[in-house]
């Protein structure tokens, strides 16, 4: 794989770590390769254990994120190889505002008396602390989803540290070009790849990242033994979406931003959450049924699960059963894409205007 450079900007990681050789007839992109069984005698053996083209896509990720990756099946699957480092009856730590998916994993664990768990608010890094005394994990999601509160990662982490206390975090709404958790303190991060790294919604895959080579072993020990592994194509589409990541990222931030200004003051709009970066903003509007009308009346932006891609995507939180009851009814979360600014400011002005008159009537 790629030959290691010193001193590049992530812009450049991006495009150049998990290249084949630089060598004469060797292809610019890695290959899919398509194999259940190698030969014996290598490190591979098997499908389950490894392929070379979620090695290009893990050596990639590494690289720009400052540690050694694992590729999985999902977001989701990378997290419960996480939440497998616990121990039996171990007590977890976890925002109360977190993806869904996380805390669904948690309560099924803790309804399984397998895990204790204890919500926080993140932004209160005070509580947070307090909570840590017997503590075996503490995760940390900074923004947090959808609520976009911030976590101060550095101090949370010494102090876990302080008490033998594993701290995880999911970077996915950051990406590793606007945070690195390790460099923070945390032991691990997660990364839901089907998001802003691939970018182009086509893909569902995980990673998990670490510099500590025991965690390492154990996280690879656990996708070994429950097969939790992508597919080779949707490693290649990873690996293909996150060399445009730097550039997809500035320009869905700097449309983030600008919809912030230009929103902020609509009428419609309770309140308007956004944590300074990256491209995910939360417009609450006053009830469930004005957020709905808002998101019926969007026509270029579309209404839609999941985050990241390249185009714009927003909906209302609450209409999923697993969100946290502190989550306000109105409150609509919005992936801002890479589309032209005044295209999507027009149709989301004209989308709050719908909401605002139909609440009027």
């Amino acid at each position: 794989m790629t030959e290691s450079l010193p001193d590049l900007h992530p812009d450049t990681i991006a495009v150049t770590a998990g290249r084949p050789a630089n060598e004469p007839d060797q292809p610019l992109n890695p290959p899919i390769v398509l194999a259940s069984t190698y030969v014996a005698g290598g490190e591979m053996e098997y499908g389950r254990y490894g392929n070379p083209t979620w090695s290009a896509f893990e050596e990639a990720l590494g690289a720009l994120e400052g540690g050694r990756c694992l590729a999985f099946a999902s977001g989701v699957a990378a997290t419960a190889a996480v939440l497998d480092l616990v121990p039996q009856g171990g007590r977890v730590v976890v925002p109360r505002h977190s993806y869904q998916g996380t805390l669904a994993q948690l309560r099924h664990a803790e309804e399984q008396g397998r895990v204790v768990v204890a919500r926080v608010d993140v932004a209160d890094t005070a509580a947070v602390i307090d909570a840590l005394d017997g503590a075996a994990l503490v995760w940390i999601e900074n923004p947090t989803n959808p609520a976009l509160e911030l976590a101060e990662v550095t101090a949370i982490a010494s102090a876990a540290h302080g008490r033998g206390v594993l701290v995880a975090a999911d970077n996915t709404f950051a990406t590793p070009i606007l945070r690195q958790p390790l460099d923070e303190g945390a032991d691990i991060v997660v990364h839901s790849a089907t998001k802003g790294i691939s970018g182009h919604s086509d893909v569902l895959m995980g990673a998990v990242l670490t510099r500590d080579e025991s965690l390492f072993g154990r996280l690879l020990k656990h996708r070994s033994l429950y097969g939790a592994i992508p597919s080779p194509l949707d490693a290649y589409l990873a690996l293909r979406g996150l060399r445009t990541l730097p550039l997809r990222l500035e320009r869905a931030q700097e449309n983030a931003q600008e919809l912030v200004r230009r929103l902020g003051d609509h009428a419609a709009v309770r309140d308007l959450r956004y944590p300074g970066f990256g491209t995910i903003l939360s417009i609450v509007l006053q009830d469930a049924a004005v957020a709905d009308v808002f998101v019926a009346s969007v026509r270029l932006c579309r209404h839609a699960t999941s985050l990241g891609g390249v185009e714009t995507t927003l909906e209302r939180r609450r209409r999923w059963a697993g969100e946290a009851p502190t989550i306000a009814e109105g409150l609509v979360r919005v992936s801002v894409g890479v589309e032209h600014i005044e295209d999507l400011a027009r149709d989301l002005t004209q989308a709050l205007d719908a909401a605002e008159g139909d609440h009027r009537v």
